[in-house]
């Protein structure tokens, strides 16, 4: 067997000790002060395994693995264990990408139902984005108001990035040092007034500001390409087009309204500036086009230090499948052809240097009035009754997925030959290191947070308002059967969902707010 922790050295697990070692035992309850989670199947230093983890509930941290399935003897009496066998035992997902819109917005989503749906569906960690929320996340002020509307309210834990807009560069420091995750800036109109796009000079001005900061530089990399070189920083905004190809209804002319051209562009704008700031991390947001991954792939050759993420929309939804006006399915950059997922894939499951590391929901709600869905597929007479229902160019652009997420991928991977240990890569591992939490998230080890997802890989259920716990119940998922479902969610040692129980509404939330400043990475 290989022990790779103990509590201390005298006490050395199968065989149980007559004296038990300090932290074992709560001192004000004499009850054990660990719970133990095992099963045949675990994820564990990126292989699967059958493990046994021990988690201190004093600390909330793991203190023990043991890679076989220890019994219940083996440990002191009374305490608290399960044998999860065969289902597996995953990290606590890090969902790297949510909006949760409070405060401001608070109709569109919040932390109380958003955190919950996160727990839902595994994931113990979100990061909200600065947007959608008012005030914005562009001011330390603006982050006080944002911790303050978060306090009593988060299931799962949650971090905060900054943003960056025109002007507010003074404030990057100031947000770095109050714990933001990192930043992220639109190079496009965002459809919200408060965050408005950054130009190539407010860039420059943040990457210098930055540039040796413990954080990360994100941007929604979309940029309507220059038709000559007059127009100046007029190629940061877009509006729908002059001359469509075709009803607005129609969800090909709003694809052919955002083009491959509009990712590759602002992609090639961010790295020609990246030797601004050649040590700063740079980071892109939901990537949808195929055609800036070779670009991507000769600027991390060069020595810059960027990377994508894509999202379990752009995996799983194709162009080719939605429905006239079903304008759940708009988002930006949009949902591209079939063939465009599929080389998606490819190039996720690359078995060397993927420039896509991470997985993320980009969960965006809105109230469904603002979707402009028809009534054949669930909209009201009522509903913003002065705009064309179905029109893809005035409805809000955003899906609804958060806690979906891991049994979107894992129903669309099992065609792809995923394995669980790419899932905890993409949505683990490597979106704990994106935001700086590395050494505390992603990852079952010793040292790390409890977080664990107790996870029945071949149960299935029907995407419906019961199993869609965020506020708005509009998805282009309802309806749909996912193959994968939670069984259970440990939040530091603390089980806060279950299938079979749901939450703990006695204990209530327990989620932390994640504002310790982060670390510079090596």
């Amino acid at each position: 067997m290989d022990r790779m922790a103990t509590y201390t050295p005298s006490h050395v697990y199968p065989t149980p000790s007559p004296s038990p070692p300090q932290d074992v035992f709560s001192i004000a309850t004499d009850r054990p002060a660990i719970t133990v989670l095992a099963s045949s199947r675990a994820v564990v230093s990126g292989r699967l395994t059958a493990t046994t983890i021990v988690i201190s509930l004093n600390s909330g941290k793991i203190t023990s693995i043991f890679d076989s399935v220890l019994p219940v003897s083996d440990f002191p009496l009374g305490t608290p264990y399960v044998d999860h066998s065969p289902h597996i035992l995953l990290p606590g997902l890090v969902d790297a990408h949510v909006h949760l819109n409070e405060p401001g917005r608070t109709e569109w989503e919040g932390f109380w139902t958003g955190t919950r749906a996160a727990a839902f569906g595994g994931v113990t960690t979100v990061i909200d984005m600065p947007l959608n929320a008012i005030p914005p996340t562009t001011t330390v002020s603006g982050l006080k108001e944002k911790v303050q509307a978060a306090q009593g309210q988060c299931w799962v834990d949650v971090g905060f990035y900054g943003g960056i807009v025109p002007g507010n560069a003074v404030e990057l420091k100031g947000l770095v040092d109050g714990g933001v995750r990192g930043f992220k800036g639109f190079l496009i109109d965002s459809g919200v007034p408060e965050f408005p796009a950054v130009s190539s000079t407010d860039i420059t001005k943040a990457m210098a500001e930055l540039a040796d900061q413990p954080t990360t530089l994100m941007f929604h990399a979309e940029m309507i390409p220059p038709i000559s070189d007059s127009v100046g920083d007029d190629v940061q905004w877009s509006s729908p087009p002059l001359a469509p190809v075709g009803p607005l209804n129609e969800y090909n002319t709003f694809l052919a309204s955002r083009p491959p051209s509009f990712e590759t562009y602002a992609i090639s704008e961010i790295i020609s500036l990246s030797s601004i700031a050649p040590n700063l991390p740079l980071h892109i947001v939901h990537l949808s086009a195929i055609e800036a991954i070779p670009m991507l792939r000769e600027a991390r050759a060069d020595g810059v230090k960027i990377t994508a993420e894509t999202c379990f929309h752009y995996l799983s939804l194709a162009a080719e499948a939605i429905k006239d006006g079903d304008t759940r399915h708009k988002c930006c950059p949009p949902i591209r052809k079939q063939s465009n997922q599929d080389s998606l894939w490819f190039e996720l499951l690359r078995d060397d240097d993927s420039v896509i590391k991470t997985v993320v929901s980009d969960h965006s709600p809105c109230t469904p009035n603002l979707k402009l869905l028809p009534s054949d597929i669930g909209g009201k007479s009522e509903d913003d009754a002065g705009a064309e229902k179905g029109d893809f160019f005035a409805a809000w652009g955003g899906v609804s997925s958060v806690g979906l997420g891991l049994s979107i991928l894992w129903t669309e991977g099992q065609r792809r030959g995923v394995t669980a240990e790419d899932v905890a890569k993409w949505c683990c591992k490597n979106t704990a290191k994106q935001v700086g939490l590395e050494r505390q998230k992603g990852e079952l080890g010793v040292g790390f947070d409890g977080d664990v997802v107790v996870f029945d890989d071949q149960a299935t259920f029907q995407v419906e308002p019961d199993t869609m716990l965020f506020r708005n119940k509009c998805s282009p998922y309802q309806g749909k059967t996912l193959k994968g479902v939670v069984k259970e969610t440990w939040l530091r040692g603390q089980k806060i969902h279950s299938t079979k129980h749901g939450f703990d509404a006695k204990r209530g939330p327990t989620g932390k707010l994640l504002l310790e400043r982060r670390k510079m990475q090596k």
